[in-house]
Order: C-alpha cells, then sequence, then structure tokens
C-alpha cells in the first residue's frame, strides 16, 4: 500500500494527531448520553450520532455518486433537539460508526479505485477529498466529544 493510502486511513481513525473514535467513546457512561453540558443545545449522543450520520452520507455518496440522495442540510445530519437514545441506541451508533469506518478505510487501502480520478456527476468531488473530508469532520467532533466529556465529568477515574 502506498504512502497517501496509508495515511489517509491513519486520517481516518484520528491516528497520530488526534484522539481516535474509539478512545472517545470507551467506558462512556449511560448516565452522561442524553446530558447536555454547559452553553451546548446537544448530548454527547447526538454528536456521535451526527458524525456517524455525516460519515454514512459520505460513504454512500463515493459508493454511488449519482444515486445516492443526501440527507436535507443540516437538519438531516443532526437527531432533532429533544431526541433521546438509550444504552442499546448509543451502543448501535457506535457500531454502525464504526462498521462504516471499516468500509470507507477498505476504499482508501483498494488499490483498484484510483484517489483521483473525478467522481461521476460530482462538481469535481474525487475519493481522496471525501476521505479527507471524512477525517477532518470527525476529528473535529470527536474532539469535540472528548470536550464535552470534561466538562461533563463522564471520563472514567484516573484518564489521563
Amino acid at each position: 500500500m502506498d504512502v497517501q493510502r496509508r495515511l489517509l486511513i491513519q486520517q481516518l481513525r484520528g491516528a497520530e494527531a488526534h484522539m481516535g473514535f474509539d478512545e472517545a467513546v470507551a467506558d462512556f457512561p449511560v448516565w452522561a448520553m442524553n446530558q447536555r453540558g454547559p452553553n451546548v443545545t446537544y448530548t454527547p449522543w447526538h454528536i456521535i450520532e451526527h458524525i456517524r450520520i455525516t460519515q454514512w452520507d459520505i460513504l454512500r455518496y463515493v459508493e454511488d455518486p449519482t444515486g445516492h440522495v443526501s440527507p436535507h442540510w443540516p437538519v438531516g445530519y443532526w437527531p432533532a433537539p429533544d431526541e433521546e437514545t438509550d444504552e442499546a441506541g448509543f451502543r448501535h451508533t457506535v457500531d454502525q460508526f464504526r462498521d462504516d469506518l471499516r468500509a470507507l478505510e477498505a476504499i482508501a487501502a483498494d488499490t483498484s479505485i484510483d484517489l483521483f480520478a473525478v467522481l461521476e456527476g460530482t462538481p469535481g468531488h474525487t475519493v481522496f477529498r471525501e476521505l479527507v473530508v471524512v477525517g477532518n469532520h470527525n476529528s473535529y467532533h470527536v474532539g469535540e466529544f472528548a470536550s464535552l466529556r470534561q466538562v461533563m465529568g463522564s471520563w472514567p477515574p484516573g484518564h489521563a
């Protein structure tokens, strides 16, 4: 695998300069899923569900650029402000995020895919561009999620 593909996969995973998704959601307490931190209108689950929806949308767009219909922006990319989940729903969001992330990593690793070819029917978008967008978007919101955990006191004791 070439350097570009390895770097894309590392970026998708949040490796190197950022906390990864798995570390951010590890040992997340049930009591905090639907709580709002100070001065925010969303919950930790809302953030995780938002990055799941966005990542899913971009994966489907890469797989079928002419047939996939994206959710309406911005409401289709976030749960309703009053929407809540339970432990099974939170776990489902996390599992779906991981499944779609693995699919994106597989695309990045697939040497039969030209990362720089323009996707059919797009305004010049490439697989490379879409993977960078996902990695950047995920790292931003994973950092936001981790910060929200800090201010909410939802990290386990002893977390550095």
